[in-house]
């Protein structure tokens, strides 16, 4: 159990580099196009802060928002209370606010900027279909996206998607209206215009590089959420039974999922579709391999 997590955990951090790197060479070459680069390294880490900022504080609100959620008391849901709370003892962070989804779908998310703000989410499907232990499971995991910082994290790469977008936009933009752009046409040399060239290829497939990194983020994070679950619990099976009932679901399709929000689901909020190129789009490993994963433990 504890390999995998540290298996996961070296390959998150891996991608995250990775998504570092996108950002920087794109600020380097909107600089580039605007014929400075420090002004564009400037404008692209002026930009990261204020828009991370934004989202830092606002958005575990509009996340529960945009699906629903709403607080619930102990006196509603008793045992999903002293579930949270006997969890969060084990993992030693403070108790998370509890929310429900009114929908049939078996599914359960975490938000929140940190342990001291988090929220764990469950639908209410969930609740009348798991069992005391598989319940545990799934609490467990969400808990672990708590102690982990996975809800800052993927926070964190959810922006650098939004950015790199951003700057690719101001590029092209820049490269077609702006001053780079009248200079290619003016004709700036050939060794200049390869690097402009470059750069707009760049620029255009970088949001779509930068979404399948925060995608293969959004499954490693899930992977290494499975196994602290199993670490809390000492009781794979319990969330291996839970991922199976959810695998089995007729209905998985949670009513006020969106895809800004899907990554933070315990199993993708969508009807599942298969395939190598569906598989690469996925917010979520294979419900099967987890199963797998957890049984070996």
């Amino acid at each position: 159990m504890f390999e995998q997590v540290r298996g996961n955990k070296r390959r998150s951090i891996l991608l995250m580099g990775l998504f570092v790197i996108i950002l920087g060479v794109l600020g380097a070459v909107l600089g580039l196009v605007w014929g400075n680069v420090n002004v564009g390294l400037t404008v692209a880490v002026v930009i990261s802060i204020l828009y991370s900022v934004f989202a830092y504080y606002s958005g575990d609100k509009m996340i529960l928002t945009m699906t629903g959620a709403r607080a619930v008391t102990k006196d509603e849901y008793p045992h999903l209370y002293h579930t949270i709370e006997g969890l969060s003892l084990a993992a030693s962070v403070p108790t998370p606010k509890a929310y429900v989804i009114e929908d049939s779908a078996l599914n359960a998310f975490a938000t929140g900027r940190d342990p001291e703000h988090a929220a764990v989410t469950v639908t209410t499907g969930l609740l009348k279909t798991m069992n005391r232990q598989e319940l545990e499971g799934v609490i467990a995991h969400e808990m672990s996206h708590v102690k982990n910082f996975d809800i800052r994290f993927m926070m964190l790469t959810t922006v650098m998607v939004g950015l790199t977008t951003l700057l690719s936009d101001f590029i092209l933009r820049s490269m077609w209206y702006g001053r780079g752009g009248r200079r290619s046409r003016d004709g700036g040399g050939g060794a200049q215009t390869a690097i402009l060239i470059v750069g707009i290829v760049f620029a255009m497939l970088a949001p779509l590089v930068g979404q399948l990194i925060k995608l293969a983020i959004s499954r490693q994070r899930e992977f290494l959420a499975d196994a602290n679950a199993a670490v809390l619990t000492r009781y794979p099976p319990g969330l291996a039974s839970a991922l199976e009932k959810i695998k089995k679901d007729p209905d998985p399709l949670v009513d006020k999922a969106n895809k800004a929000a899907a990554h933070l689901f315990i199993s993708t909020p969508f009807r599942n579709t298969k395939g190598f190129v569906a598989g690469m789009f996925s917010t979520h490993p294979p419900i099967d391999e987890r199963i797998k994963k957890l049984q070996e433990m």
